[in-house]
């Protein structure tokens, strides 16, 4: 067939150009245009003749073969499929935690595999398909374009405003993005950021590793104070403020529309940067992003390993209009950019339509070990919500944090303290998170939730409740 019966690839539009130009074919398709059994052109005839690289059209043929919009045959090539076919289910592997020493883990989230991992085998298998020059020249900027149009679609559901994939940054995971915009934010000998008073150690650590003060503000049950926030600012000379609005770590609080909005106003006026972590997402949470209270100075971070695998390592960092290139040359200067193999890899999994199936599976499995642990503990002082992989428990009168992990561990489970959230001169209430482990089977999770709700309610005798 020859390349002029597809449609002109649009040159606007939404999602990555490979996606416009399956969109294209399956427009053909349904016009007539294309008929069963038509044979597409070759990749490289149909990139020159659209005026873009082979890689993108093998990968639009690619989405077009997962949907069963066309066929794919060995020294033949790509033809029109009578319609989309039932797909099998991808295979699952059981994944099991390590258990050192007999001990449970229960002090980060584990995800189930739920064909993420036949997936990347999948991805990192077609690596090998790749043009040769794409595994021994340094990659370019032009090269990752693709990706940081995957990742924007990715991120369409959240609520960010307009972005452009000049204002993305690919980065190894949420942390490496929090310290590469905090090196592009950063300026002088002593520069201080602001997080809550219980937070995510992350933050601690980025600022520990650029020599920076990190100071605590207080909070009430909406996040935030903002005269705290106004008053820190004006006392310390603060830079930034780092905080993760949607789903606070450790303690699942969610900063409603309107106290954003007062933070947001305070960091405007007294012009300072935020950050807003962002890596544990809520699927009910309407509430605007700081992005879009404050585009000129906010500064997004997401990434997979939540939802989908940490084992990837991707994660991305928005920067607000404008700052794009400040963010990319800290990232430039620093490693490079994403490995080109890692970035296709990336690429496929973010583009598949297996992808979302995944997550949303993910996350309904999650849910399930959720209730299971309010079932078991709902009785006590518990924070949690089901698209949230931990709980936060505050402990009976008479409890500590250290002394209920320490006997937690005793019965072989290990659960995180607060102390472990607090900064060091602060202080940390008598509370701990529990991570959901949905690698060990539901049964196996309840019986855990069940000894910790023993503890709660036959303290060891050495232990005065």
């Amino acid at each position: 067939m020859a390349p002029d019966r597809i449609v002109a690839l649009p040159q606007s539009g939404n999602g990555p150009k490979y996606k416009r130009v399956a969109d294209a074919i399956q427009s053909a398709i349904r016009s007539g245009d294309l008929k069963t059994g038509d044979k597409l052109p070759p990749v490289r005839e149909l990139a020159w003749s659209l005026g873009i690289t082979p890689g993108t059209v093998a990968r639009a043929y690619t989405l077009l073969t997962d949907a069963g919009h066309a066929v794919a045959e060995v020294g033949r090539g790509t033809f029109v499929a009578g319609g989309p076919a039932p797909r099998a289910p991808l295979p699952r592997e059981y994944v099991s935690v390590p258990i050192v020493d007999g001990k449970l883990s229960l002090v980060s989230p584990q995800l189930p595999d739920l064909g993420q991992i036949a997936l990347l085998k999948d991805a990192f298998a077609n690596i090998g398909k790749n043009e040769p020059e794409r595994l021994i020249h340094y990659p370019t900027r032009d090269a990752y374009k693709p990706l940081r149009e995957a990742a924007i679609h990715w991120l369409r559901n959240i609520p960010l405003g307009r972005i452009d994939e000049t204002d993305v940054v690919l980065v190894h995971g949420a942390q490496n993005g929090l310290g590469v915009i905090l090196q592009a934010i950063l300026r002088g000998n002593n520069p201080t950021i602001l997080v809550e008073d219980m937070a995510y150690p992350g933050f601690r650590r980025a600022a520990d590793l650029l020599r920076a003060d990190a100071v605590g503000l207080p909070s009430d049950d909406k996040g935030i104070l903002p005269d705290a926030l106004e008053a820190a600012i004006r006392r310390t000379g603060a830079q930034v403020l780092c905080t993760s609005p949607d789903v606070h770590n450790p303690t699942l609080l969610c900063t409603p529309s309107e106290r954003r909005r007062s933070i947001a106003e305070v960091c405007r006026t007294l012009d300072i940067q935020i950050i807003e972590d962002d890596c544990y997402r809520r699927t009910d949470n309407t509430a605007p992003s700081y992005r879009i209270l404050a585009p000129e100075r906010t500064w997004h971070v997401a990434s997979i390993s939540k939802v989908l695998t940490p084992a990837l390592r991707l994660g991305f960092a928005v920067a607000p209009r404008g700052r794009g290139p400040d963010l990319r040359q800290v990232a430039e200067h620093g490693f490079f950019g994403l490995a080109q193999p890692l970035a296709e890899v990336a690429e496929h999994i973010l583009t598949s339509p297996e992808t979302e199936r995944i997550v949303t599976e993910i996350r309904a499995h999650m849910a399930a070990y959720v209730r299971v642990a309010v079932n078991a503990l709902g009785s006590y002082d518990l924070t949690w919500h089901e698209d949230v992989p931990f709980l936060w428990l505050h402990l009976p009168q008479g409890w500590r944090a250290a002394s209920f992990c320490r006997a937690a561990e005793a019965r072989d489970i290990q659960i995180r303290s607060a102390d472990e959230f607090a900064l060091r001169d602060g202080r940390a209430p008598h509370a701990v998170r529990i991570a959901v482990n949905a690698q060990i089977p539901l049964e196996q999770f309840e019986t855990a939730m069940h000894q910790l709700r023993d503890l709660l309610q036959h303290p060891p005798e050495q232990i005065s409740v």
